[in-house]
């Protein structure tokens, strides 16, 4: 591919809990990566994702929601957002339609200030659901506190994810910003996550969907074996959920059985759909008493830095 404008950059990409960013991200490469449901904490750990044409080519590094720490994963997750600022070459801030300023938005303008001059593109997500009026209201509210902060916002989209509205225009408005730079992955490449993560995080979304509100939180995912048969007619995987509490256990299998199996079937299915072959998925429910909080467990699951 030869371009005399090639254009590359890493972009990190902020927000509060559940604002839309792993569905952005997404829609903007064309594939499923990240895990997406309504609940807090769906993402935990940085995923990095590439998508790349005759423009040049654009590094995703999509963080964990930035909330409050309540235990040792939160505080990994925390920290996972604010590294990822020191690789970026930009910041792309994901914000809601609002008429106030909450905390958790200012403890991000703290951040961002802290990682120095990056270009700032400010993104208020889910268009659709506000008028032209409000979009005003909330771009004027945040480019002046960010402003009072010390902070220069490079430009303003305003999209739907969801929807898959204006997302052109801020593909070209990145491109516009970032500088001409070089491919720093081949153009085939989509995400540097294996299919063994992205199986993971497609169970786990799936529990996050199925299940009590207050379950998701304390259930980690761990890939325990992925081998494709000798005569590739399809993929073994066997998986293991795991939960703090006994009771959330037997939640989670539910009665005789029939949770644990919605979950494997949602799972399976979007598990072909990346794979493009079949899949024989079985999955096991394991109990861990306050996994969040010890680091050999964390570690052992996949979130350790």
């Amino acid at each position: 591919m030869e371009n005399n404008t090639f254009k590359s950059g890493f972009i990190a990409i902020l927000g509060r809990p559940n604002v839309g960013k792993s569905t952005l991200m997404n829609h903007l490469i064309g594939m499923k990566i990240a895990a997406v449901s309504k609940r807090a904490q769906t993402t935990r750990k940085r995923i990095q994702t590439v998508y790349t044409d005759d423009r040049g080519q654009i590094i995703f590094l999509d963080t964990p929601g930035v909330n409050k720490a309540e235990t040792k994963l939160g505080e990994f997750m925390l920290d996972s957002a604010t590294e990822t600022l020191k690789t970026a070459d930009m910041v792309m801030w994901i914000i809601e339609p609002s008429s106030f300023i909450g905390m958790g938005e200012k403890s991000i303008v703290e951040m961002i200030s802290k990682a120095g001059k990056l270009p700032l593109v400010l993104l208020i997500n889910k268009c659709d659901t506000a008028t032209e009026e409000q979009l005003s209201k909330t771009e004027a509210l945040y480019t002046d506190y960010l402003a009072e902060s010390g902070v220069e916002v490079t430009k303003v989209f305003a999209v739907s994810a969801t929807e898959g509205t204006r997302l052109d225009d801020l593909m070209q408005g990145l491109y516009d910003i970032l500088p001409e730079g070089p491919m720093y992955f081949d153009e085939d490449t989509v995400t540097d996550e294996t299919e063994r993560d992205i199986a993971a995080e497609f169970i786990r979304e799936k529990c996050l969907r199925n299940l009590d509100k207050e379950i998701p939180h304390g259930i980690a995912v761990i890939i325990d074996k992925m081998r494709e048969r000798p005569d590739g007619s399809l993929v073994d995987i066997e998986a293991t959920i795991i939960c703090e509490r006994e009771s959330h256990k037997g939640i989670i299998i539910g009665k005789k059985g029939a949770m644990l199996k919605k979950i494997g079937i949602e799972s399976r299915k979007s598990i072909e759909e990346m794979l493009d072959m079949k899949v024989n998925l079985k999955l096991w429910v394991k109990v861990r008493p306050d996994w969040r909080n010890k680091t050999s467990y964390m570690s052992e699951y996949g979130y350790h830095k």
